[in-house]
């Protein structure tokens, strides 16, 4: 039993740490799409930079999400034997690749300098800030369905 328990600890303890700094990452996202939508103009080299900072979080919060946390969490809900969960974030991973596409699309597009100041950039701005939006409420669903539903629970013995 106690080597059951450390194993638990082993195996989900940083489950919870990951999810921590993720959801820390997704704050910091979220500051630095506000710095950029708001409704104080900037200077072009400080929306530039603004711009440069977003993409650089953008793409390291996608992809901890792709590569680590949601990993993690069918890992947790297989070992758990939750079926509702693994069926629910099969129907909810198509919609947030989906927009990880956009926001990666958005990023390569920064990267090749087609990031101007310019009505087409706010109107795809706001239009992937909807999306993050949506994708955050999925992400807590996932969260709430694949991690925090278990995490009273024993691991079950082999």
């Amino acid at each position: 039993m106690l080597e059951s328990c450390q194993n638990a600890q082993e195996r989900w303890g940083g489950v919870n740490q990951l999810i921590d700094r993720w959801l820390q990452e997704r704050h910091e996202l979220v500051n630095a799409y506000g710095a950029l939508s708001g409704d104080k103009p900037q200077a072009p080299a400080a929306n530039a930079a603004g711009l440069q900072r977003f993409c650089e979080i953008l793409v390291d919060y996608v992809s901890a999400g792709h590569f680590e946390v949601y990993e993690q969490l069918t890992a947790e809900a297989k070992t758990f034997g939750d079926q509702r969960g693994l069926d629910l974030a099969k129907q909810i991973y198509p919609r947030i690749e989906a927009i990880t596409e956009v926001a990666l699309a958005f990023n390569d597009r920064c990267d090749n300098g087609d990031c101007r100041d310019s009505a087409s950039h706010t109107a795809e701005l706001k239009r992937l800030g909807q999306l993050l939006h949506e994708r955050f409420e999925l992400e807590d669903c996932l969260i709430e369905v694949l991690h925090t539903a278990h995490k009273h629970q024993a691991l079950p013995t082999a």
